[in-house]
């Protein structure tokens, strides 16, 4: 039996083990407004076959860093409505795109044009607003 890293923290204790309505509550929080949820049945759809650039941020419920740097993609998400669609995955309930993309660690984010990647972040960086906008203006350039 294979065991999500999620599972393995809450066997260890390191993670309280959450409700289905606790985990749907931070859900919610870490997608902000003019943030797509994006899913593996809709993921060629919403992200390669997108007309405009996309950068998906791959996360997972008990990531902190992930919890730490959605604050910023949402900022993007706002700053570039109608220029860059932002798209978030689930890494815990999405196994086939976070494997195509050889996401090994989160968060992860991929930049994304004319279905192709074109640029990729991995972790929390220390100046995260600075990292990720240098990275969005190049894609939109």
């Amino acid at each position: 039996m294979r065991l999500s890293v999620a599972a393995v923290h809450r066997i260890e204790g390191a993670l309280p083990v959450q409700s289905g309505r606790q985990l749907e509550d931070v859900r919610r929080n870490m997608s902000g407004a003019g943030v797509l949820e994006v899913n593996d049945a809709n993921f060629d759809q919403e992200v390669l076959r997108s007309e405009q650039p996309v950068l998906v941020d791959f996360w997972a419920v008990w990531c902190g860093p992930c919890k730490a740097i959605a604050p910023y993609v949402d900022s993007v998400a706002t700053n570039y409505a109608g220029k860059l669609k932002v798209a978030k995955v689930n890494v815990d309930q999405n196994g086939a795109a976070p494997s195509r993309y050889g996401i090994r660690g989160i968060p992860a984010l991929l930049f994304f044009k004319n279905g192709q990647v074109a640029d990729q972040m991995v972790g929390l960086p220390p100046n995260p607003a600075e990292a990720i906008e240098e990275k969005v203006k190049r894609l939109l350039a």
